[in-house]
Protein backbone atom coordinates (compact mmCIF):
# COMPACT_ATOMS: atom_id res chain seq x y z
CA UNK A 1 0.00 0.00 0.00
CA UNK A 2 1.35 3.41 -0.97
CA UNK A 3 1.46 6.12 1.65
CA UNK A 4 1.01 9.81 0.92
CA UNK A 5 4.63 10.57 1.82
CA UNK A 6 5.97 7.92 -0.55
CA UNK A 7 4.07 9.52 -3.43
CA UNK A 8 5.03 13.10 -2.59
CA UNK A 9 5.07 15.44 -5.57
CA UNK A 10 8.03 15.34 -7.94
CA UNK A 11 7.35 18.69 -9.66
CA UNK A 12 7.16 22.05 -7.85
CA UNK A 13 3.74 23.06 -6.54
CA UNK A 14 3.44 26.64 -7.74
CA UNK A 15 1.15 28.72 -9.93
CA UNK A 16 2.02 29.77 -13.45
CA UNK A 17 4.58 32.52 -12.98
CA UNK A 18 5.25 35.51 -15.26
CA UNK A 19 8.52 33.91 -16.32
CA UNK A 20 6.77 30.69 -17.32
CA UNK A 21 4.06 32.61 -19.14
CA UNK A 22 6.65 34.48 -21.18
CA UNK A 23 8.10 31.27 -22.63
CA UNK A 24 4.73 29.99 -23.86
CA UNK A 25 3.89 30.18 -27.54
CA UNK A 26 0.96 29.26 -29.77
CA UNK A 27 1.98 25.60 -29.85
CA UNK A 28 2.83 25.16 -26.15
CA UNK A 29 1.61 21.93 -24.58
CA UNK A 30 0.43 20.81 -21.15
CA UNK A 31 3.90 19.45 -20.41
CA UNK A 32 5.15 23.04 -20.16
CA UNK A 33 2.80 23.90 -17.27
CA UNK A 34 3.31 23.18 -13.55
CA UNK A 35 1.87 19.73 -12.83
CA UNK A 36 1.03 18.33 -9.42
CA UNK A 37 2.04 14.84 -8.37
CA UNK A 38 0.43 13.87 -5.07
CA UNK A 39 -0.96 10.36 -4.78
CA UNK A 40 -2.79 8.56 -1.99
CA UNK A 41 -3.93 4.98 -1.96
CA UNK A 42 -7.70 4.86 -2.15
CA UNK A 43 -7.82 2.65 0.97
CA UNK A 44 -6.31 5.41 3.13
CA UNK A 45 -8.70 7.25 5.47
CA UNK A 46 -10.04 10.67 4.54
CA UNK A 47 -8.00 12.39 7.21
CA UNK A 48 -4.83 11.75 5.14
CA UNK A 49 -6.31 13.80 2.30
CA UNK A 50 -7.49 16.46 4.77
CA UNK A 51 -3.98 16.82 6.18
CA UNK A 52 -2.53 17.02 2.64
CA UNK A 53 -4.87 19.82 1.67
CA UNK A 54 -4.16 21.67 4.92
CA UNK A 55 -0.38 21.45 4.44
CA UNK A 56 -0.47 22.37 0.74
CA UNK A 57 -2.81 25.29 0.05
CA UNK A 58 -2.01 25.25 -3.72
CA UNK A 59 -2.72 21.55 -4.21
CA UNK A 60 -5.78 21.36 -6.54
CA UNK A 61 -6.46 17.68 -5.94
CA UNK A 62 -5.11 14.26 -5.07
CA UNK A 63 -4.60 11.33 -7.39
CA UNK A 64 -6.20 8.17 -6.01
CA UNK A 65 -4.40 4.93 -6.77
CA UNK A 66 -4.94 1.31 -5.96
CA UNK A 67 -1.59 -0.39 -5.83
CA UNK A 68 0.13 1.02 -8.93
CA UNK A 69 -3.08 1.69 -10.87
CA UNK A 70 -4.75 5.08 -11.15
CA UNK A 71 -8.36 4.97 -10.01
CA UNK A 72 -9.23 8.64 -10.33
CA UNK A 73 -8.81 11.81 -8.31
CA UNK A 74 -10.56 13.92 -5.76
CA UNK A 75 -10.32 17.69 -6.10
CA UNK A 76 -9.93 20.14 -3.22
CA UNK A 77 -13.33 21.63 -4.08
CA UNK A 78 -15.12 18.26 -4.04
CA UNK A 79 -13.39 17.20 -0.87
CA UNK A 80 -14.39 20.35 1.01
CA UNK A 81 -17.96 20.09 -0.30
CA UNK A 82 -18.25 16.56 1.00
CA UNK A 83 -16.71 17.39 4.36
CA UNK A 84 -19.05 20.37 4.83
CA UNK A 85 -22.19 18.31 4.29
CA UNK A 86 -24.24 17.25 7.32
CA UNK A 87 -22.45 14.30 8.90
CA UNK A 88 -19.77 14.63 6.25
CA UNK A 89 -16.98 14.59 8.82
CA UNK A 90 -18.31 11.38 10.39
CA UNK A 91 -18.89 9.77 6.97
CA UNK A 92 -15.60 10.55 5.24
CA UNK A 93 -12.91 11.59 7.72
CA UNK A 94 -12.18 8.18 9.20
CA UNK A 95 -13.47 5.98 6.41
CA UNK A 96 -11.39 5.01 3.32
CA UNK A 97 -11.18 7.56 0.51
CA UNK A 98 -13.02 5.06 -1.70
CA UNK A 99 -16.25 6.03 0.06
CA UNK A 100 -15.71 9.72 -0.67
CA UNK A 101 -14.65 8.97 -4.26
CA UNK A 102 -17.74 6.85 -4.94
CA UNK A 103 -19.95 9.56 -3.49
CA UNK A 104 -18.40 12.53 -5.33
CA UNK A 105 -17.18 10.87 -8.52
CA UNK A 106 -17.33 13.11 -11.59
CA UNK A 107 -16.13 13.01 -15.21
CA UNK A 108 -12.35 12.66 -15.46
CA UNK A 109 -10.65 14.43 -18.36
CA UNK A 110 -7.33 12.75 -19.18
CA UNK A 111 -4.99 14.47 -21.66
CA UNK A 112 -1.57 13.56 -22.95
CA UNK A 113 1.29 15.85 -21.98
CA UNK A 114 1.79 16.84 -25.65
CA UNK A 115 -1.79 18.14 -25.93
CA UNK A 116 -1.76 21.83 -26.97
CA UNK A 117 -2.85 24.16 -24.20
CA UNK A 118 -5.53 25.79 -26.32
CA UNK A 119 -6.99 22.38 -27.17
CA UNK A 120 -7.03 21.23 -23.55
CA UNK A 121 -8.68 24.51 -22.50
CA UNK A 122 -11.43 23.99 -25.05
CA UNK A 123 -12.00 20.42 -23.89
CA UNK A 124 -12.08 21.57 -20.27
CA UNK A 125 -14.74 24.20 -20.93
CA UNK A 126 -16.83 21.69 -22.88
CA UNK A 127 -17.26 19.50 -19.82
CA UNK A 128 -20.55 19.43 -17.88
CA UNK A 129 -21.08 22.43 -15.61
CA UNK A 130 -20.45 20.45 -12.44
CA UNK A 131 -17.07 19.25 -13.76
CA UNK A 132 -15.97 22.30 -15.73
CA UNK A 133 -13.51 23.61 -13.14
CA UNK A 134 -12.20 20.30 -11.90
CA UNK A 135 -8.47 19.59 -12.38
CA UNK A 136 -7.28 17.79 -15.49
CA UNK A 137 -5.36 14.52 -15.37
CA UNK A 138 -2.24 14.71 -17.55
CA UNK A 139 -0.67 11.47 -18.77
CA UNK A 140 3.10 11.99 -18.65
CA UNK A 141 3.92 8.52 -19.94
CA UNK A 142 2.38 5.09 -19.79
CA UNK A 143 0.67 4.73 -16.36
CA UNK A 144 2.30 7.92 -15.09
CA UNK A 145 -0.13 10.75 -14.30
CA UNK A 146 -0.12 14.27 -12.89
CA UNK A 147 -2.81 16.83 -12.01
CA UNK A 148 -3.20 20.22 -13.68
CA UNK A 149 -5.06 23.04 -11.95
CA UNK A 150 -7.71 24.27 -14.39
CA UNK A 151 -7.08 27.83 -13.21
CA UNK A 152 -3.47 27.62 -14.39
CA UNK A 153 -4.66 26.10 -17.67
CA UNK A 154 -7.02 29.02 -18.30
CA UNK A 155 -4.37 31.58 -17.34
CA UNK A 156 -1.97 29.96 -19.82
CA UNK A 157 -4.69 29.87 -22.48
CA UNK A 158 -5.40 33.56 -21.88
CA UNK A 159 -1.72 34.37 -22.30
CA UNK A 160 -1.58 32.42 -25.56
CA UNK A 161 -4.70 34.26 -26.75
CA UNK A 162 -2.92 37.56 -26.09
CA UNK A 163 0.08 36.30 -28.05
CA UNK A 164 -2.15 35.29 -30.96
CA UNK A 165 -3.91 38.66 -30.94
CA UNK A 166 -0.59 40.50 -30.87
CA UNK A 167 0.83 38.34 -33.65
CA UNK A 168 -2.28 38.83 -35.78
CA UNK A 169 -2.04 42.58 -35.25
CA UNK A 170 1.64 42.59 -36.25
CA UNK A 171 0.96 40.40 -39.29
CA UNK A 172 -1.92 42.64 -40.37
CA UNK A 173 0.27 45.69 -39.94
CA UNK A 174 3.07 44.04 -41.94
CA UNK A 175 0.67 43.00 -44.68
CA UNK A 176 -0.77 46.52 -44.89
CA UNK A 177 2.72 47.98 -45.12
CA UNK A 178 3.62 45.46 -47.82
CA UNK A 179 0.42 46.24 -49.72
CA UNK A 180 1.09 49.98 -49.53
CA UNK A 181 4.67 49.37 -50.59
CA UNK A 182 3.58 47.32 -53.60
CA UNK A 183 0.96 49.93 -54.52
CA UNK A 184 3.53 52.72 -54.32
CA UNK A 185 5.96 50.62 -56.33
CA UNK A 186 3.28 49.97 -58.94
CA UNK A 187 2.54 53.69 -59.23
CA UNK A 188 6.24 54.46 -59.50
CA UNK A 189 6.76 51.80 -62.19
CA UNK A 190 3.74 53.08 -64.09
CA UNK A 191 5.11 56.62 -63.93
CA UNK A 192 8.57 55.57 -65.03
CA UNK A 193 7.14 53.48 -67.86
CA UNK A 194 5.04 56.42 -69.01
CA UNK A 195 8.01 58.81 -68.92
CA UNK A 196 10.22 56.38 -70.83
CA UNK A 197 7.59 55.48 -73.40
CA UNK A 198 7.60 58.86 -75.20
CA UNK A 199 11.36 59.10 -75.84
CA UNK A 200 11.47 55.41 -76.72
CA UNK A 201 8.68 55.87 -79.25
CA UNK A 202 10.57 58.88 -80.62
CA UNK A 203 13.76 56.85 -81.06
CA UNK A 204 11.90 53.86 -82.45
CA UNK A 205 9.92 55.96 -84.90
CA UNK A 206 12.93 57.91 -86.20
CA UNK A 207 15.09 54.85 -86.84
CA UNK A 208 13.09 54.06 -89.98
CA UNK A 209 13.65 57.64 -91.23
CA UNK A 210 17.36 57.30 -90.43
CA UNK A 211 17.51 54.11 -92.47
CA UNK A 212 15.71 55.75 -95.39
CA UNK A 213 17.98 58.82 -95.27
CA UNK A 214 21.03 56.56 -95.32
CA UNK A 215 19.74 54.70 -98.36
CA UNK A 216 19.03 58.01 -100.14
CA UNK A 217 22.55 59.22 -99.40
CA UNK A 218 24.04 55.98 -100.71
CA UNK A 219 21.95 56.33 -103.87
CA UNK A 220 23.24 59.90 -104.27
CA UNK A 221 26.84 58.75 -103.83
CA UNK A 222 26.24 56.07 -106.47
CA UNK A 223 25.00 58.76 -108.91
CA UNK A 224 28.08 60.88 -108.26
CA UNK A 225 30.36 57.89 -108.85
CA UNK A 226 28.51 57.14 -112.14
CA UNK A 227 28.87 60.70 -113.41
CA UNK A 228 32.47 61.17 -112.28
CA UNK A 229 34.18 57.80 -112.24
CA UNK A 230 37.55 59.50 -111.81
CA UNK A 231 37.46 60.78 -108.26
CA UNK A 232 39.44 63.90 -107.35
CA UNK A 233 42.49 63.28 -105.08
CA UNK A 234 40.79 65.10 -102.19
CA UNK A 235 37.80 62.73 -102.33
CA UNK A 236 40.01 59.65 -102.48
CA UNK A 237 41.99 60.91 -99.51
CA UNK A 238 38.80 61.68 -97.55
CA UNK A 239 37.33 58.22 -98.25
CA UNK A 240 40.51 56.62 -96.98
CA UNK A 241 40.56 58.77 -93.83
CA UNK A 242 36.98 57.97 -92.84
CA UNK A 243 37.06 54.36 -94.10
CA UNK A 244 34.12 55.02 -96.39
CA UNK A 245 33.80 51.44 -97.66
CA UNK A 246 33.58 50.14 -94.08
CA UNK A 247 30.94 52.75 -93.19
CA UNK A 248 28.79 51.70 -96.17
CA UNK A 249 28.88 48.08 -95.01
CA UNK A 250 28.59 48.67 -91.24
CA UNK A 251 26.05 51.49 -90.95
CA UNK A 252 23.08 49.30 -92.06
CA UNK A 253 24.05 46.79 -89.36
CA UNK A 254 24.18 49.55 -86.75
CA UNK A 255 20.76 50.84 -87.76
CA UNK A 256 19.34 47.30 -87.67
CA UNK A 257 20.75 46.67 -84.18
CA UNK A 258 19.34 50.02 -83.00
CA UNK A 259 15.95 48.93 -84.35
CA UNK A 260 16.13 45.63 -82.43
CA UNK A 261 17.15 47.43 -79.24
CA UNK A 262 14.41 50.03 -79.55
CA UNK A 263 11.80 47.33 -80.22
CA UNK A 264 12.93 45.42 -77.16
CA UNK A 265 12.86 48.56 -75.01
CA UNK A 266 9.33 49.28 -76.25
CA UNK A 267 8.25 45.78 -75.22
CA UNK A 268 9.86 46.16 -71.79
CA UNK A 269 8.10 49.48 -71.22
CA UNK A 270 4.79 47.96 -72.31
CA UNK A 271 5.33 45.00 -69.98
CA UNK A 272 6.14 47.27 -67.04
CA UNK A 273 3.12 49.41 -67.80
CA UNK A 274 0.86 46.35 -67.96
CA UNK A 275 2.36 44.81 -64.82
CA UNK A 276 1.89 48.00 -62.83
CA UNK A 277 -1.87 48.04 -63.49
CA UNK A 278 -2.60 45.61 -60.62
CA UNK A 279 -5.67 47.51 -59.51
CA UNK A 280 -7.52 47.67 -62.83
CA UNK A 281 -11.15 48.62 -62.48
CA UNK A 282 -12.60 45.75 -64.52
CA UNK A 283 -11.54 42.61 -66.27
CA UNK A 284 -10.60 42.74 -69.92
CA UNK A 285 -9.88 40.06 -72.54
CA UNK A 286 -6.23 39.09 -72.33
CA UNK A 287 -3.86 36.97 -74.40
CA UNK A 288 -2.21 34.87 -71.69
CA UNK A 289 0.71 33.97 -73.96
CA UNK A 290 1.53 37.65 -74.33
CA UNK A 291 1.26 37.98 -70.56
CA UNK A 292 3.74 35.12 -70.10
CA UNK A 293 6.16 36.56 -72.65
CA UNK A 294 5.98 39.98 -70.97
CA UNK A 295 6.81 38.35 -67.65
CA UNK A 296 9.79 36.53 -69.12
CA UNK A 297 10.98 39.80 -70.62
CA UNK A 298 10.85 41.45 -67.19
CA UNK A 299 12.81 38.51 -65.71
CA UNK A 300 15.20 38.24 -68.66
CA UNK A 301 18.22 39.23 -66.60
CA UNK A 302 17.58 36.30 -64.20
CA UNK A 303 16.87 33.57 -66.73
CA UNK A 304 20.06 33.75 -68.78
CA UNK A 305 21.50 30.56 -67.25
CA UNK A 306 18.23 28.62 -67.10
CA UNK A 307 16.74 26.45 -69.81
CA UNK A 308 13.17 27.46 -70.61
CA UNK A 309 10.93 24.90 -72.28
CA UNK A 310 7.66 26.30 -73.66
CA UNK A 311 4.76 24.14 -74.69
CA UNK A 312 1.98 26.53 -75.64
CA UNK A 313 -1.43 25.22 -76.63
CA UNK A 314 -4.29 27.05 -78.28
CA UNK A 315 -5.82 29.44 -75.75
CA UNK A 316 -8.84 31.71 -76.10
CA UNK A 317 -8.78 35.27 -74.81
CA UNK A 318 -9.46 35.15 -71.08
CA UNK A 319 -11.27 37.91 -69.22
CA UNK A 320 -8.96 38.84 -66.35
CA UNK A 321 -6.91 41.53 -64.67
CA UNK A 322 -3.75 41.23 -66.76
CA UNK A 323 -1.62 43.12 -64.24
CA UNK A 324 -2.61 40.75 -61.45
CA UNK A 325 -1.96 37.68 -63.60
CA UNK A 326 1.45 39.17 -64.42
CA UNK A 327 2.14 39.55 -60.71
CA UNK A 328 1.26 35.88 -60.11
CA UNK A 329 3.51 34.76 -62.97
CA UNK A 330 6.41 36.85 -61.65
CA UNK A 331 5.97 35.25 -58.20
CA UNK A 332 5.75 31.67 -59.48
CA UNK A 333 8.57 31.90 -62.04
CA UNK A 334 10.68 33.89 -59.55
CA UNK A 335 10.23 31.18 -56.91
CA UNK A 336 11.28 28.52 -59.42
CA UNK A 337 14.42 30.51 -60.27
CA UNK A 338 15.16 31.00 -56.56
CA UNK A 339 14.93 27.25 -55.90
CA UNK A 340 17.18 26.38 -58.85
CA UNK A 341 19.73 29.02 -57.91
CA UNK A 342 19.77 28.31 -54.17
CA UNK A 343 20.34 24.57 -54.63
CA UNK A 344 22.64 24.99 -57.65
CA UNK A 345 20.69 22.46 -59.68
CA UNK A 346 22.69 21.07 -62.63
CA UNK A 347 21.06 21.78 -65.99
CA UNK A 348 18.39 24.03 -64.39
CA UNK A 349 15.14 23.94 -66.34
CA UNK A 350 11.80 25.70 -66.10
CA UNK A 351 8.87 24.38 -68.13
CA UNK A 352 5.86 26.53 -69.02
CA UNK A 353 2.88 24.81 -70.60
CA UNK A 354 -0.61 26.03 -71.49
CA UNK A 355 -3.75 24.29 -72.63
CA UNK A 356 -7.52 24.60 -72.79
CA UNK A 357 -9.25 21.89 -70.79
CA UNK A 358 -12.74 20.47 -71.22
CA UNK A 359 -14.05 21.89 -67.94
CA UNK A 360 -14.21 25.38 -69.43
CA UNK A 361 -10.88 26.46 -68.01
CA UNK A 362 -7.46 27.33 -69.31
CA UNK A 363 -4.39 25.98 -67.57
CA UNK A 364 -0.95 27.50 -67.11
CA UNK A 365 1.60 25.12 -65.61
CA UNK A 366 4.99 26.31 -64.37
CA UNK A 367 7.37 23.54 -63.35
CA UNK A 368 11.03 23.26 -62.41
CA UNK A 369 13.52 20.44 -61.84
CA UNK A 370 14.57 21.77 -58.44
CA UNK A 371 14.66 19.94 -55.09
CA UNK A 372 10.90 20.00 -54.58
CA UNK A 373 8.93 21.03 -51.49
CA UNK A 374 8.97 18.80 -48.36
CA UNK A 375 5.69 16.91 -47.99
CA UNK A 376 5.12 18.04 -44.41
CA UNK A 377 4.90 21.74 -45.35
CA UNK A 378 3.05 21.52 -48.65
CA UNK A 379 -0.33 22.16 -46.99
CA UNK A 380 1.06 25.42 -45.54
CA UNK A 381 2.64 26.78 -48.70
CA UNK A 382 -0.15 29.31 -49.36
CA UNK A 383 -0.36 30.54 -45.75
CA UNK A 384 0.27 34.22 -45.20
CA UNK A 385 3.81 34.92 -43.90
CA UNK A 386 4.86 31.28 -44.26
CA UNK A 387 8.21 31.04 -46.04
CA UNK A 388 11.11 28.63 -46.26
CA UNK A 389 13.51 31.33 -47.41
CA UNK A 390 16.07 32.77 -44.98
CA UNK A 391 15.33 36.10 -43.24
CA UNK A 392 15.67 39.04 -45.58
CA UNK A 393 14.96 36.99 -48.71
CA UNK A 394 11.33 36.05 -48.25
CA UNK A 395 8.27 37.76 -46.77
CA UNK A 396 5.85 34.84 -46.96
CA UNK A 397 3.43 37.00 -48.97
CA UNK A 398 4.16 36.06 -52.60
CA UNK A 399 2.32 32.75 -52.77
CA UNK A 400 -0.41 33.89 -50.36
CA UNK A 401 -1.18 36.94 -52.52
CA UNK A 402 -0.96 34.85 -55.69
CA UNK A 403 -3.46 32.35 -54.26
CA UNK A 404 -5.80 35.19 -53.32
CA UNK A 405 -5.55 36.76 -56.79
CA UNK A 406 -6.36 33.49 -58.58
CA UNK A 407 -9.03 32.09 -56.24
CA UNK A 408 -10.81 35.26 -55.09
CA UNK A 409 -10.26 37.83 -57.83
CA UNK A 410 -10.54 35.39 -60.75
CA UNK A 411 -12.58 32.51 -59.25
CA UNK A 412 -9.91 30.08 -60.40
CA UNK A 413 -7.57 27.60 -58.76
CA UNK A 414 -3.89 27.59 -57.88
CA UNK A 415 -2.66 24.03 -57.33
CA UNK A 416 0.67 22.66 -56.16
CA UNK A 417 2.27 19.41 -57.23
CA UNK A 418 5.66 18.59 -55.78
CA UNK A 419 7.73 15.56 -54.88
CA UNK A 420 10.94 15.99 -52.90
CA UNK A 421 13.88 15.44 -55.23
CA UNK A 422 11.76 15.57 -58.38
CA UNK A 423 10.80 19.23 -58.73
CA UNK A 424 7.75 21.41 -58.28
CA UNK A 425 4.85 22.44 -60.51
CA UNK A 426 2.25 25.14 -59.94
CA UNK A 427 -0.95 24.98 -61.96
CA UNK A 428 -3.12 28.03 -62.61
CA UNK A 429 -6.69 27.30 -63.70
CA UNK A 430 -8.73 30.24 -64.98
CA UNK A 431 -12.34 30.02 -66.17
CA UNK A 432 -13.24 31.43 -69.56
CA UNK A 433 -16.40 31.89 -71.55
CA UNK A 434 -16.58 30.27 -74.97
CA UNK A 435 -17.62 32.94 -77.47
CA UNK A 436 -19.14 30.27 -79.68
Amino acid sequence: MLSARQCELQLPLQPLSDVQAQVLDLESTLGELPLYDFQIDISQPGRVAANAFDDRPLLPGILLVEGETLVGFVSRRRFLECMSRPYGYELFYRRPLRCLYDFSRSETLICRRDTPIVTAARWSLQRPVESRYEPLVVEISSHVYRLLDVHQLLVAQSHIHELATQMLHEQTKTQMMQTEKMASLGQMVAGVAHEIRNPVNCVNGNISFLDNYFQDLMDLVAVYEGEWPQKPPQVVEMEADIEFDFIKDDLPNIIASMKVGADRLTKIVSSLHSFSHVGQGRKQPCDLHECIESTLLILKNRIKKVNFVKNYGQLPLVSCYSGQIGQVLVNLIGNALDALEEHQVPDPTVCIATETIASGEVAIRIGDNGPGIPTEIQNRIFETFFTTKPPGKGTGLGLAISHQIITENHEGQLNLRSRPGEGTEFEILLPYQDEA
